[in-house]
């Protein structure tokens, strides 16, 4: 029964979005801001589907779930609906994340040197995710592939509990594309992004402190999101800006804006995420050297990529300017 969790999952997601987009009553709607991407408002409503077809799969498990993973996953989810539906402070929102993060310490057995490291990783995942959830197809893609190599690598390490979850996850991601692949007909909302941001970053502890990985492979296997997420924050930090305020300079949403559109942007980061993981799943056999030089590697081609779409936005930037000049002239 535990090889359907998967399908069941896929199933259920599948089929709760769809008629989430078929009633236009009470639909929670994502209403266009400096921050989007998107013209027109569109229902945000798919976090609850995805939540729903992730425990039904999760529900197939025969053995005992981690309590410390599921239960603050479900806290999150009602904050995060709340927050969709009637808007939480940021305050209040960091509060329940922190929590979320201190109970996969307690359940995961961390140890005390690891533990401000850690809870910082899992409180920046929880809200990369989310930040990083303002193009077409984007975070579903990076769920499908984030924990399909979660999955992987549980298969590897012989933990079916902790692949079937994550395989779990990932199909629940796959099927929610269906309706969030540009152009999209729902959102998943904060209901769905925080959760998710949530998962990657336990399911990541949980492997780590089984020895299945190394510490670095929950942030490679990611890695399309934490990179553009941090450098992005890093950014805006060093601007002196101020960081609750809606904004479009992730580098995706650049990549929306210089042309490439939701459909190319998306494409090209499941790319990304494909290879990212495929190198992270052959890192694990390496010795530290081996491992040490695939990371350089991957932190070079990311500082590549960012200074192409940085000189490229530039010359966006300055073509819209003398655009604008000509147009005054005139």
């Amino acid at each position: 029964m535990t090889h359907y969790a998967p399908m069941i999952s896929a199933l259920v997601t599948l089929l709760l979005t769809f008629i989430l987009t078929l009633s236009k009553t009470g639909l929670i709607q994502d209403v266009p801001n400096e921050r989007s991407l998107h013209t027109e408002p569109v229902p945000r409503t798919g976090g609850i589907a995805l939540m729903a077809g992730i425990l039904s799969g999760w529900m197939m498990l025969i053995r005992v779930w981690p309590w410390w993973v599921v239960l603050p996953a479900l806290g999150l989810f009602i904050l995060s609906f709340v927050d969709d539906i009637r808007g939480l402070s940021p305050a209040t929102r960091l509060v329940g994340h922190f929590i979320a993060a201190l109970l996969v310490l307690w359940g995961a057995g961390v140890g005390w040197l690891w533990l401000l490291p850690v809870l910082l990783f899992i409180v920046w995942m929880t809200n990369l995710y989310n930040f990083m959830d303002g193009s077409d197809g984007l975070a579903g893609g990076m769920a499908f592939f984030g924990f399909s190599f979660y999955g992987v690598a549980g298969f590897m390490n012989g933990d079916d509990t902790l692949a079937m979850m994550s395989f779990a996850v990932s199909s629940a991601g796959l099927a929610f594309l269906f309706f969030n692949s540009h152009p999209a007909r729902i959102f998943m909302g904060d209901a769905g992004s925080i959760p998710l941001g949530f998962l990657a970053a336990a399911f990541g502890v949980w492997g780590w402190q089984q020895g299945y990985w190394p510490f670095w492979f929950p942030l490679l296997v990611f890695s399309p999101f934490v990179a553009d997420a941090t450098v992005t924050l890093l950014r805006r930090m060093r601007r002196k800006e101020k960081l609750s305020q809606a904004h479009r300079s992730h580098y995706y949403q650049r990549l929306v804006q210089m042309g490439w559109g939701h459909r190319n942007t998306a494409l090209t980061e499941y790319l990304l995420m494909f290879f990212a993981g495929i190198s992270a799943l052959w890192g694990i056999g390496m010795d530290a050297q081996g491992q040490g030089n695939l990371l350089a590697w991957w932190g070079a081609i990311y500082l590549g990529l960012s200074m192409w779409v940085d000189r490229r936005w530039g010359q966006h930037e300055a073509a819209g300017e003398k655009s604008a000049g000509n147009s005054g002239d005139a």
